[in-house]
C-alpha cells in the first residue's frame, strides 16, 4: 500500500509542553510560543502553594521555558526574584535539553494578610527587589548574570526591559495563567493548571532597524526623547498583533499554539519549526547531595542528625534523601 503524503490542514500540532519556534518573515520577527499543561500542574501540585502564589510560579516557569529553550550551547537558564513582599523568593531553571524545575518560598503570615486585603497582584506579592537573569555553562565558565528592578511592574514588562539592557534586540512578551476546574475519569472534581506565553523579537538584517529609544533615567518628567523617536514601522506592527493576545487564547487547548500563531501572522506568512519538549525533571540527586554534605563542617553535620539519620529533602521536587551518619560523617 502507498503511503500518502499530508493532505492541505493536515498538521500533527505540538499540543502542550512543547515550545514552537516561529519566524514572520513578513515583519522581520522571530520568537517561540508555547502552552503548558501536565508539566506544569506537577510542579505546582506537590507542593500545594496558595492560588496567588502558584500563579506566580506557573507565570515564572513560562517565562524560564520561553528563554531557556533559546540556548544554544549545554547549560542552565536560572530565573529568581528576591522582594521584600510576602513572596520573598520565586525561582525557575531550565537545563539544556529539556529539564525545568521551580518553586517559591512565602511568610504564611505575610501572604495571608496580603489576601486579606486584596493584594494578589504579582506586584504586591513580590514588593521591591530584583529578577535576576542567570546563565551557568557549567565548570571552568563564569556566569552571566542581569539584573533587573522589580518595580511595580508585572513579569512580562519586566523581561522586556531585561531584553532591552542585556541584549538590547527589539522583544515583545506575553505571559498567561488559567486555573481549570473539570472531572476525572472518575467523575470527582479536580483543579488543574494551564499557562501559555510568547516572546516576539524584531531581528532585521539592517542593525540599525532595531533602534529604540532610551530608557527613562528615572529622573526626568517628560517623554520628549520618545516624542522623536520613529519606530520602525514592522515592529511597531508586529507589537499591536502581540499585543491583541488574550490571556485565554494563550491557554485555551482548543486554540493551540500553532492555531495562535496563524490568528495572529496568516497575512504577513508565519512559518512553525520543529517544536522542543520540555519537561519536569529535577536535577538533584542522592549522589550531589551526598557530596554537599561531606563538605560540610564536622559540626554541622552532627547538628543534622535525628535517630542516626540524616534527612534532606530537595525544595524542588520534594524528594525526600536520607542517609546513615556514617556515609557523611567525615573519615
Amino acid at each position: 500500500m502507498t503511503e500518502m503524503a499530508p493532505g492541505l490542514g493536515e498538521f500533527d500540532f505540538a499540543g502542550d509542553d512543547h515550545v514552537v519556534p516561529f519566524q514572520v518573515e513578513g515583519l522581520d520577527v522571530r520568537g517561540r510560543a508555547v502552552q503548558l499543561g501536565p508539566m506544569l500542574d506537577a510542579i505546582l501540585e506537590r507542593h500545594n502553594y496558595p492560588l496567588p502564589v502558584a500563579r506566580l510560579v506557573a507565570e515564572t516557569v513560562v517565562l524560564t521555558v520561553l528563554l531557556g529553550t533559546s540556548l544554544k550551547f549545554e547549560g542552565k537558564l536560572i530565573v529568581q526574584t528576591k522582594g521584600d513582599g510576602p513572596v520573598d523568593l520565586v525561582v525557575a531553571d531550565f537545563a539544556t535539553p529539556d529539564r525545568v524545575r521551580a518553586y517559591a518560598r512565602f511568610n504564611e503570615e505575610a501572604l495571608a494578610e496580603a489576601l486579606k486585603d486584596g493584594r494578589t497582584q504579582s506586584h504586591e506579592l513580590l514588593g521591591k527587589g530584583v529578577l535576576a537573569f542567570t546563565i551557568d555553562q557549567g565548570a571552568h565558565t563564569q556566569r552571566y548574570q542581569g539584573i533587573v528592578a522589580l518595580d511595580g511592574a508585572t513579569l512580562e514588562e519586566i523581561a522586556g526591559v531585561y531584553f532591552r539592557q542585556s541584549e538590547q534586540i527589539p522583544t515583545k512578551v506575553r505571559l498567561g495563567v488559567a486555573e481549570l476546574l473539570d472531572r476525572d475519569e472518575n467523575g470527582k472534581p479536580r483543579h488543574r493548571w494551564r499557562a501559555g506565553g510568547m516572546v516576539a523579537q524584531f531581528l532585521p538584517d539592517a542593525p540599525e532597524r532595531m533602534r529604540q529609544p532610551d530608557l527613562s533615567g528615572g529622573d526626568d518628567d517628560g517623554d520628549d526623547n520618545e516624542d522623536l523617536f520613529d519606530e520602525d514601522d514592522l515592529w511597531a506592527e508586529a507589537k499591536v498583533m502581540v499585543e491583541t493576545i488574550d490571556a485565554d487564547e494563550l491557554t485555551d487547548p482548543m486554540v493551540g499554539t500553532e492555531r495562535l500563531l496563524y490568528r495572529l501572522f496568516h497575512e504577513r506568512g508565519v512559518r512553525v519549526y520543529q517544536p522542543q519538549a520540555v519537561y519536569d525533571r529535577c536535577s538533584c540527586s542522592r549522589e550531589k547531595i551526598r557530596s554537599v554534605l561531606t563538605g560540610l563542617h564536622a559540626d554541622d553535620i552532627e547538628s543534622t542528625i535525628e535517630d542516626g539519620l540524616i534527612k534532606v529533602t530537595c525544595e524542588f521536587c520534594s524528594t525526600t534523601y536520607r542517609f546513615e551518619a556514617s556515609e557523611v560523617r567525615q573519615q
